[in-house]
């Protein structure tokens, strides 16, 4: 583990009591303060030459397979099943990759800290295309759903590694702009994806998981090739005792149940059920004890510090990411229903008409990243970004049978800013605050409420959006239509097309139903963005121009280490320090 840094903060805010000061008082002229009339100057970064780019390329490419597979499999999950003829086993393809890539992501932190970046990155990424494979060659439900499994725990591995490479190799101030660079492939690969999605399945469905044989296999060669980080190795017998097993167990055990029983509600099980309630509680019930277990002297090295949570501004930064990503899946999953259940498009138009907020993700993404760089401010990123979604949501309510195209357009371009912006924004700003040994465990818990909000991003809105149909049946004359809707069949009504065949009459009424329901969807987001807007608050702007303290960056030629040891290079030559700063 690295020695902490010391964090600067504003002036009259004290440092969080995490950190232990590797700075001399006055080492910077201020004590570490920021002076708030003055711009902090960015850290030079190492030349970035072929190695870097090279490693940034396949992070890329991993972010970009990792975010098509979801959406590519989603859209052809139609043709899937019929192929396997995967009954009511369908629901576990898309539930089994969910589970798998979301418990096991704060237990990477933990191994990237132990064993390095290298090994853990190469491995996650041969079991992200392993299971791929898997898929691909499936011939019953049982071989699919494990392939996915497979690509599930590769693909949570990879969502935290590749941010914590990426920290890794570049300064505080500049991660900004290189998480909102893979980022933006993430968010590309999402936007394609059921484009891609639907050809294939036209064509061939296995080639929705064979197709990561090809960039998951180009990835994985390339960092083969240049992915060498510093790593200070442990006998084997002291690094294995270092893993947290009992944490790992009780967290994994408890957020699957959890897991379970939002995905099951509603499909499954209706929400009252005891089989519902149960794992639920019963996740909860262990969540609590992981956290007891992790603060006492038995858990000699947790999964989850409770470090990460000692001041204010890391706790602000991971509950905003859990609504960030919450609210990110709530506009992506209930978009789709208005087009389909109240304008009567197809699934590829209403593909379509979201290219407004997938087109204005990637360029707001960019921006913020930019501005983060170059400023060293990420607190006014947040508080734009929340705002834009708030008002974005807001719009949204005005929708219905009869807005116009530019009502839409604009309302998705609106809250796309916000989202994209929140992308980038929130991980510099809790690593601003917590120490760079922690870089690993905080990315993963980073990664971890991200992907647990966009679980609760997808249940709330379909318990609103089914709770409020059903309180709604009664303005619908048709007995056989109000069947069709009741207890959460409203969703699948609407994505088949099914609304649009209806006597005029009942369409009308059907309309009503979804575009009220929709109504009240959007006004309880708007509460989760408001929500977002004030833990901004609770943020402090911390000095990001501090040295990069990982113990885990790029590898350098011994010549130039070496040389400046012995003080055998020319004076007037220029060097990059392994710390990132330019020396003469």
């Amino acid at each position: 583990m690295a020695t902490a840094p010391t964090t600067a903060v504003p002036q009259g805010e004290e440092d969080p009591t995490l950190l232990t000061s590797s700075t001399s008082p006055g080492e910077n002229g201020n004590n570490g303060v920021v002076d708030e009339k003055l711009e902090p100057s960015p850290q030079a970064s190492p030349k970035n030459g072929l190695k870097f780019w090279s490693i940034f390329f396949a992070l890329c490419l991993l972010g970009l397979s990792t975010s098509l597979e979801a959406t590519i499999v989603t859209t052809a999950l139609p043709t899937i099943i019929r192929a396997i003829d995967l009954g009511s086993e369908y629901t576990w393809v898309g539930n089994a990759f969910l589970l798998a890539s979301t418990v096991i992501q704060p237990f990477i932190g933990q191994i990237a800290d132990i064993f390095g970046r290298r090994w853990p990155l190469l491995f996650v990424t041969a079991c992200f295309v392993l299971g791929s494979g898997i898929a691909g060659g499936a011939t019953n439900a049982g071989m699919l759903i494990g392939g996915r499994t497979v690509q599930g725990l590769g693909a949570g591995g990879i969502l935290v590694l590749i941010d914590v490479v990426v920290c890794d190799l570049v300064p505080l101030q500049e991660r900004a702009k290189y998480l909102g660079l893979v980022r933006i492939t993430g968010a590309l690969g999402s936007s394609i994806g059921p484009v891609v999605g639907g050809a294939i399945a036209d064509a061939n469905w296995r080639w929705c998981f064979y197709l990561n044989l090809i960039t998951g296999g180009l990835a994985l060669v390339y960092l083969i090739l240049f992915l060498h980080l510093k790593h200070e190795p442990k006998p084997w017998k002291v690094a294995l005792a270092r893993i947290d097993y009992v944490g790992t167990c009780i967290f994994i055990g408890s957020v699957t149940a959890i897991l379970l029983g939002l995905v099951m509600g509603g499909v499954a099980f209706p929400w009252k059920s005891a089989n519902i309630i149960t794992p639920i509680v019963i996740g909860g019930v262990g969540w609590i004890a992981f956290h007891v277990y992790e603060s006492t002297g038995f858990c000699k090295d947790p999964v989850i510090p409770n470090r990460l949570f000692s001041n204010r501004t890391s706790i602000a930064g991971f509950l905003m990411a859990f609504d960030g990503a919450l609210l990110l899946y709530w506009v992506i999953w209930f978009l789709p229903i208005y087009f389909q259940g109240v304008l009567g498009t197809s699934p590829l138009m209403s593909g379509v008409n979201q290219l407004p907020l997938n087109m204005f993700l990637v360029p707001s993404g960019i921006v913020a990243g930019g501005t983060i760089t170059k400023t060293g401010k990420y607190k006014p990123q947040h508080f734009i970004g929340f705002a834009m979604i708030s008002i974005g949501v807001g719009l949204f309510t005005l929708l219905g049978p009869d807005s116009a195209k530019a009502a839409w357009v604009c309302f998705q371009i609106i809250a796309a800013i916000g989202l994209g912006i929140i992308l980038v924004a929130i991980l510099p700003a809790i690593q601003a605050a917590l120490s760079d040994g922690d870089i690993a465990r905080t990315t993963a818990l980073y990664a971890f409420v991200r992907s647990f909000g966009g679980v609760w991003g997808v249940t709330i809105p379909s318990v609103i959006f089914n709770g409020q149909v059903d309180n709604f049946l009664y303005r619908i004359s048709s007995a056989d239509v109000r069947q069709h809707l009741a207890n959460g069949q409203a969703y699948g009504f609407a994505s088949m097309g099914s609304v649009q065949g209806l006597p005029d009459d009942v369409k009308n009424e059907v309309l009503g139903v979804y575009t009220d329901a929709l109504k009240t969807v959007w006004q309880v987001g708007i509460a989760f963005a408001l929500a977002g807007f004030l833990l901004v608050f609770l943020v402090k702007q911390y000095d990001m121009s501090r040295k990069n303290e990982t113990k885990f960056g790029l590898e350098e030629k011994t010549g130039n280490a070496g040389q400046e040891e012995k003080g055998e290079q020319h004076a007037e030559t220029k060097l990059t320090d392994s710390d990132g700063r330019a020396s003469e």
